[in-house]
């Protein structure tokens, strides 16, 4: 019974949208050129309107209900609108038009947001790339994007996507938890702290390592914080989320290729750029390809106290992992020489998990301590309660 009611709710939707549309065009009103107050204003008449011919029973909650979900088809992301205000709601996950999950807390549950039909998912995904000048569509099926207010976006479509058009959105929050946050939320203790700053202040060269979702960005924010203020600061991310309190940081951001194929700058060219701006830190927002020949090479070559994040589930895969983008990068060297590129250029790998109730910890803090008979050879500095 709930399901055809919603599915009426809908359908009122799409014909309810239909004539504020019409009513917008008659009246030749350019959204994004007119008061808020305005536009208001004739999405409320429309729908008054539409709703009195249409004969449609509906209480002033639900004609309120009504009204705000125009205006958020008209001036925002449909039906993602409310979720991507709420700031508990870290990730959103559209898995076709019936289908939306959201993840709080680090917590997946489904909600009652629902999308008309496919080509309404395929409406809003068009209005996040618009400004954008991003592709999408047979020919190019999958794209990333970034929201105005610097959320991560990822959208296929069919025919790759076989239930629907999916959207994934990574929320960008300023707000980013500190030290006693974590703390308290028994994420690290003050142990751990100390010798995180320690690192830090130390120039040591850093990897935040950990699988989806265990808040490695989180991390490498918080022990930048502890980067000394008269330092030079250099970073590099793919979508800009680094937030430093720092007077002299320069934020770069890689640019993918336009619909011509042309224009794409990687994050390793950023990397080799960077080595000619005088930088006291590099900070890489995450090394996924061949950008981590250049951010070792820099780690080695004087650039002290450089840090990044990686995804990798233990401090061994870690290691294991950095070899392996070596290899598919084209680093032609032998597996020992190769061994000690990274054992010389990293120090410290923080280790992060995520536990089955959702709950983010660092797991151990690990110091390479390379020597002739284990280049990877390994000294605990912090190990979290859960792992003891």
């Amino acid at each position: 019974m709930a399901g055809r009611i919603d599915d009426e709710y809908q359908q009122l939707k799409a014909a309810t949208h239909r004539r504020v549309v019409e009513r917008l065009d008659e009246e030749g009103i350019e959204v994004s050129r007119v008061p808020s107050e305005r536009l208001l204003d004739v999405i409320r008449r429309s729908v008054m309107q539409h709703v009195k011919e249409s004969r449609i029973p509906l209480s002033s909650q639900d004609t309120n209900q009504l009204v705000r979900d125009m205006l958020d088809e008209v001036t925002g992301f449909g039906p993602l609108e409310p979720l991507l205000k709420d700031p508990r709601i870290n990730d959103i996950l559209v898995n076709g038009p019936n289908s939306v999950f959201i993840e709080v807390a680090g917590v997946l549950q489904k909600t009652q947001a629902r999308f008309i039909d496919d080509d309404h998912v395929l409406r809003v995904i068009r209005r996040i790339l618009a400004p954008l000048g991003r592709r999408l569509d047979e020919a190019s099926p999958m794209v990333d994007a970034r929201l105005p207010d610097g959320s991560r976006v990822n959208a296929v479509i069919p025919p790759l996507a076989l239930d629907g058009p999916s959207i994934s959105v990574r929320k960008f929050t300023r707000n980013h938890l500190m030290a006693d946050d974590l703390i308290r939320a028994g994420s690290m203790t003050e142990e751990c702290l100390r010798v995180l700053i320690e690192a830090v202040q130390a120039k040591r060269n850093i990897i935040v390592s950990g699988g989806t979702g265990t808040g490695k960005t989180t991390m490498l924010n918080l022990i930048s914080q502890y980067i000394p203020k008269n330092q030079r600061i250099l970073t590099i991310e793919d979508s800009a989320e680094l937030v430093l309190n720092h007077p002299h940081v320069v934020r770069m951001e890689t640019r993918p290729a336009n619909a011509e194929g042309k224009g794409r700058v990687a994050a390793r060219d950023l990397v080799v750029n960077a080595l000619r701006m005088r930088p006291d830190r590099i900070i890489v927002g995450e090394v996924r390809s061949s950008e981590i020949i250049e951010l070792l090479q820099a780690m080695n070559t004087g650039h002290d106290g450089s840090m990044s994040t990686l995804h990798a589930n233990g401090t061994r895969e870690a290691l294991v992992r950095i070899e392996t983008l070596l290899a598919v990068s084209g680093y032609e060297a032998s597996e020992k020489a190769i061994a000690r590129l990274i054992s010389s250029a990293l120090d410290i790998i923080v280790q992060l998990e995520r536990l089955p109730d959702g709950k983010r910890i660092i797991k151990e803090v690990v110091q390479l301590v390379p020597d002739d008979n284990n280049l990877y050879g390994m000294e605990y500095l912090y190990r979290s309660p859960h792992e003891r």
